[in-house]
């Protein structure tokens, strides 16, 4: 199995050396350097996926920290470890940056924390030829480590000397603390700062790149209704009951809000009777009603997503004209809650994607396309969008992230490496 996976790494490093000679002769060391790096970087991944840091494991994002700011220390970078308040629950940030004066400064973007908690069956790393399975291997431990290793293959070259690049990875990208206001006001500046924004997300293959992502914000309902016998449901003392009510929004969303491009909205839970219990930190909640009681309250916490803050402000806006028609005898109320904002389209975006399609094609992969807004989550990158060019995607390939069948495909990890290797080096000379 190992012997197939070595013919496929060198079978790889054959392809780029055919593209080799549209490289300067600076890049070819570059891709030289890196290729040097594979088991090693294999390794240090497989350390950092077998510490646990789901967001809420406040030690293990720690932890992990801990260990990137060591190895980026060791390449000359300065970093720092960023406490947040302690009634967030959050474990912090990591960023790590040298300040040069030359070429564009750049702004590295990724996370130390994973959706798998302490609690999670699914802990370790487990290599299976040319194939990795691990928490957080592929979203997004993977992309840090490409983050690592491209820039230390610089700096050993000495080719940071007089760079500007910060790299902040955030301790909550998957359960933001709040207020966003506190977790990502760092990030934010550093944005302000940047003139560039590389986010290392997992890439959806060689051939494309994000430019765009949706927002993404939350949403609840409560409908109110009068308590009473249901033989005297709809009459004029009575009326129609909370979950009626709330069963004509929610069909009024889907009737009339849905089917704008790149818009949607998803009611994730939904509790309605007599008495009703919701607990916001578990996602969990009670009911009591009976089916011979008329419904006095209902509750729906739902998300939203969107390209743009017009199309995220014209939804909320018809959302709320249609919760203020109600039924005879109920209330209802919607409130929005905040969380990442939208990554919207941009020329700036498009020219950075022109230098990774160059990149791409001198290293032998292809030519680099937009990927389409539709496929992707929320991303750190969207809290700097609004301050400096960037594109996203640009970390590890593998499957199945959030899933206990989270993979990484190892044969592409070292070519993801030198790709990015290259894109930072062209943009800060």
């Amino acid at each position: 199995m190992k012997n197939n996976y070595l013919f496929s790494f060198f079978l790889s490093i054959l392809c780029i050396n055919a593209y080799s000679q549209k490289l300067s002769k600076t890049e070819k060391k570059i891709i030289e350097k890196i290729e040097s790096y594979h088991e090693e970087s294999v390794d240090f991944l497989e350390r950092v996926v077998n510490i646990n840091s789901g967001s809420l494991n406040l030690a293990g994002v720690r932890e992990v920290g801990n260990v990137f700011s060591k190895a980026f220390d060791e390449i000359g970078f300065q970093s720092r470890w960023i406490e947040m308040p302690k009634e967030m629950n959050r474990a912090g940030h990591l960023f790590a940056s040298i300040k040069g004066k030359k070429g564009k400064k750049l702004l590295l973007i990724g996370h130390l924390d994973t959706v798998f908690e302490e609690n999670s069956p699914f802990q370790t790393f487990e290599r299976q030829d040319s194939i990795a399975y691990g928490p957080g291997a592929n979203d997004m431990k993977g992309g840090n480590v490409v983050i690592l290793y491209a820039l230390k293959a610089l700096q050993e070259l000495n080719l940071l000397t007089k760079a500007s690049v910060t790299v902040a990875l955030t301790g909550d990208e998957e359960s933001t603390g709040k207020p966003l206001s506190i977790s990502r006001k760092d990030l934010i500046e550093a944005g302000k700062e940047a003139d560039i924004a590389l986010g290392f997300e997992n890439a959806s293959g060689f051939n494309n790149a994000t430019v765009a992502r949706r927002g993404s914000s939350g949403w609840k309902v409560e409908t109110e209704g009068i308590r009473a016998h249901s033989s005297g449901i709809f009459n004029e003392d009575v009326g129609a009951g909370a979950i009626f009510e709330m069963s004509r929004i929610l069909n009024a969303f889907y009737e009339e809000v849905r089917g704008e491009t790149y818009l949607t909205f998803n009611p994730g839970t939904l509790l309605g009777g007599t008495f009703i219990d919701f607990n916001k930190q578990t996602s969990s909640g009670e009911v009591f009603g009976k089916s011979n009681v008329v419904a006095q309250n209902a509750i729906v916490n739902g998300g939203l997503r969107f390209i743009s803050e017009e199309q995220k402000e014209n939804a909320r806006n018809k959302m709320r004209e249609i919760v203020a028609q109600n039924l005879p005898k109920t209330k209802a109320t919607i409130t929005f809650t905040d969380s990442y904002p939208a990554m919207e389209p941009s020329e700036g975006n498009l020219a950075l994607l022109s230098v990774l399609d160059q990149v791409s094609k001198d290293l032998g992969h292809g030519g680099v396309d937009p990927y389409d807004p539709l496929k992707r989550g929320a991303a750190d990158i969207s809290f700097v969008a609004n301050d400096t060019d960037g594109i996203d995607g640009l970390g590890t390939m593998g499957k199945r992230a959030h899933t206990p069948q989270e993979s990484i495909n190892l044969n592409t990890m070292n070519a993801l490496i030198q790709r990015s290797a290259l894109l930072i080096y062209r943009l800060t000379r």
